[in-house]
């Protein structure tokens, strides 16, 4: 079983452009787990305080902040103080700005109940949204609703989703149906309940899901690739790749923009969130789900009994 250690830290005070923020809810997310093993060591710094899915309410706002007030609810996201300058900032790529900083890695994150957050990168929830709910789409829900955007698939079209049954897949099954796209959902048979209610056309096996989409993906198909499997190299049929003349991608979170917009199919009901509420101390247990390949659906941490 793994372990953590869970201790008082000071509430932090919140600069002129910040905003401090109670976290209610914080998602548990894969990456955190990658986190804790030490496999992003690229970008992530020991000792940490993961979580990077945080929802709660404003509680302190910054003397140059506008547009925010206390009692706001606000969702706390992956990466933050981009730099707002470069050639990727300009053009609404924040995800890869070399001087972003990572919430729950290189940046304490929202396993905790105060953070404080620059006043630009928190997003705004609505008030009828749950903030249990909205907690996993800060980085889950954004994460796949860009990757069938990326897809360039029209609706009427048919998205394949690779994993369909774990907490991505189930979120990206419902933002497909609801953006119009017919879905074929692959995973492992054991999942196949978890995926019906939300439409699911078909419900298929992959063992090697990287290498096999080259093999399902139509001519002139897009591939996107958002799952992070350790120390994974994929060998690809290159002669398929140029002769079905395909598409392969990589594609990291999302923008501002991309999260308002993952947030509002919450918001007007078209995507539901099943979350499993745990405690901060059931964190690794969580974990041990993970890496045994048998977590279903979303886990958030409540902090809103403390």
């Amino acid at each position: 079983m793994l372990a953590f250690l869970i201790r008082e830290v000071p509430i932090p005070n919140p600069a002129d452009d910040e905003i401090l923020v109670r976290i209610r809810y914080s998602g548990i997310c894969h990456s955190d787990l990658h986190g804790y093993l030490g496999d992003f060591s690229m970008f992530t710094v020991f000792p940490l305080i993961g979580g990077h899915e945080g929802a709660g309410e404003v509680v302190a706002v910054g003397k140059s902040v506008n547009g925010w007030s206390i009692g706001d609810k606000a969702g706390i996201k992956l990466q933050v103080r981009t730099c707002l300058a470069c050639e990727f900032c300009k053009q609404s790529h924040e995800s890869n700005c070399a001087l972003a900083k990572n919430f729950g890695f290189d940046t304490p994150g929202t396993f905790q109940e105060y953070i404080s957050v620059r006043a630009l990168d928190a997003a705004k929830i609505p008030e009828n949204v749950d903030l249990a709910e909205v907690a996993p789409i800060l980085c889950a829900g954004v994460t796949i609703y860009k990757a069938i955007r990326e897809t360039n698939v029209r609706a009427g079209q048919i998205l394949a989703i690779s994993g369909a049954g774990g907490g991505l897949g189930s979120l990206g099954i419902q933002y497909a149906r609801a953006m119009g796209f017919k879905v074929l959902a692959i995973d492992h048979p054991s999942k196949e309940e978890h995926c019906r209610p939300h439409g699911v056309v078909n419900v298929a096996v992959a063992k090697k899901p990287m290498e096999d989409a080259v093999c399902y993906t139509r001519k002139r198909g897009t591939i996107v690739f958002v799952g992070l499997p350790k120390e994974c190299k994929p060998e690809l049929d290159s002669f398929v790749i140029v002769f079905n003349c395909l598409t392969i991608k990589g594609t990291l979170v999302g923008n501002r923009k991309e999260v308002d917009d993952a947030i509002e199919f919450l918001a007007n009901g078209s995507v539901k969130v099943p979350v499993e509420k745990v405690r901060l101390e059931d964190v690794a247990s969580i974990y041990d789900k993970m890496l045994k390949g048998t977590i279903v659906g979303r886990a958030v941490v409540d902090f809103s009994q403390h």
